[in-house]
C-alpha cells in the first residue's frame, strides 16, 4: 500500500492482479482465434484465474491484519507499562510530599525550640548577672577585715572575679588584709586576665 498526496491509502497492485490481466487477455486472444474450444480454454483460465485471485486476496489481507494487529499488541503492552510506571511516580512523589512536609514541621518546631532556649539562657544570664552584682556589692560594704577571711578562704580564680568586680578602693583594702601569697595569686590571675588582650 502507499499514500497518495491528499493522504489516503492506495494499494499497489499484486502479482495475482496483474497474472489475472494477462490471463484476461490471453483468453480473449484464445476465444477470437479458437473458436469453442477457445471458448472452453478461456472459461477453464477465467475459473482458475479467480480461483487464484480469491486465494492470494485473503492471504495478503490477513496478513495486513496480522502486522496491524501486532502493532496494536505491542503498543497496549507499552501503555500499560507506562501506566504502571507513572503509578510508581505518583506514589513516589506523593511520599516525597509527606516527607517534605514532616521536615517543615520539625524545622518549625527546631526554631521554636531555639529561640525558647536562647529566651531560657539570656534569662539565665541576667539572673546569674544580677546575682553577682549583688554578692560584688555585699563584698563591697563589708569590713575588710570581716571580708579578708572570706577571699583568704576561697580559690584564687572565684576571688579575682569578685575583687575584678570590685570598686578599686574596696578591692585595694580586702588585698591588705590577705596572706602575701594569696594576694601574689589573685595578683597574677588579674593581670593575666588582659595579657592576650591586642594593645594596636
Amino acid at each position: 500500500m502507499r499514500l497518495k498526496k491528499d493522504g489516503k491509502k492506495t494499494r499497489r497492485p499484486s502479482r495475482g492482479v496483474l497474472w489475472l490481466i494477462a490471463l484476461l487477455l490471453s483468453s480473449s486472444a484464445l476465444v477470437r482465434v479458437g473458436g469453442p474450444v477457445g471458448h472452453a480454454i478461456a472459461g477453464e483460465v477465467m475459473e482458475r484465474a479467480g480461483q487464484q485471485d480469491s486465494t492470494q486476496e485473503p492471504s495478503e489481507d490477513t496478513a495486513i491484519e496480522a502486522d496491524i494487529a501486532r502493532v496494536l499488541a505491542q503498543l497496549q503492552e507499552r501503555e500499560g507499562l507506562l501506566k504502571e510506571r507513572e503509578a510508581v511516580l505518583a506514589t513516589r512523589l506523593q511520599a516525597l510530599d509527606v516527607a517534605e512536609a514532616q521536615i517543615e514541621k520539625n524545622l518549625t518546631a527546631l526554631i521554636s525550640a531555639e529561640a525558647n532556649l536562647a529566651a531560657t539562657m539570656a534569662l539565665a544570664d541576667s539572673a546569674a548577672e544580677d546575682d553577682l552584682q549583688r554578692l560584688t556589692a555585699v563584698y563591697e560594704n563589708m569590713k575588710p577585715k570581716e571580708a579578708a577571711p572570706l577571699f583568704e578562704a576561697m580559690d584564687p580564680q572565684f576571688a579575682a572575679g569578685f575583687l575584678g568586680r570590685m570598686r578599686a578602693d574596696a578591692a585595694a583594702s580586702i588585698m591588705s588584709g590577705l596572706e602575701p601569697q594569696t594576694a601574689y595569686a589573685i595578683s597574677v590571675i588579674l593581670a593575666g586576665r588582659n595579657a592576650n588582650v591586642p594593645t594596636n
